[in-house]
């Protein structure tokens, strides 16, 4: 986390380092550039990077990630958020998720609305020009929910 915070806010992002204190203790995530926020739990954590973000960008990583990615995608189902959830494919490493996501689908065990959110892409530049021209179609069955 602490490489990636330093690598956006060079590039000029905003930084907001949202951190489990039992993370944070550990000194798992490193230095964080920008401002860090300090919460009790991992929930905590997801709710914390809704309220503060337009999209999330998960880069290869471990089941923590994969966790919050798809905490935060069945919200969608709820309709508490549309953001979309951007999947760094880089070598390839999101494409199995991404064909199991395509069968969940077909046989209608995930809406299309939740599908929709996972945006891959192989390059930054990609991915910021998929996430910027995305747009949220709903569902009817999940417009339902209030």
């Amino acid at each position: 986390m602490g490489c990636v915070s330093t690598a956006a806010h060079i590039g000029g992002s905003q930084v907001l380092g949202i951190i489990p204190t039992a993370l944070a203790k550990g000194n798992f995530v490193g230095k964080i550039v920008g401002e860090e926020l300090r919460v009790p739990t991992i929930q905590d954590r997801i709710s914390k990077m809704l309220d503060n973000s337009n999209a999330f960008i998960a880069l290869p990583s471990g089941i923590s990630t994969l966790e919050e990615n798809f905490q935060i995608a069945s919200w969608v189902q709820l309709n508490i958020h549309h953001k979309p959830i951007g999947l760094l494919n880089i070598d390839g490493y999101f494409n199995k998720l991404l064909s199991f996501l395509d069968q969940a689908r077909e046989e209608n065990f995930i809406p299309h609305s939740a599908q929709q959110i996972f945006i891959s892409a192989s390059t930054v530049e990609e991915m910021v020009d998929k996430l910027e021209d995305f747009v949220y179609k709903p569902d009817p069955v999940a417009a339902q929910i209030d």
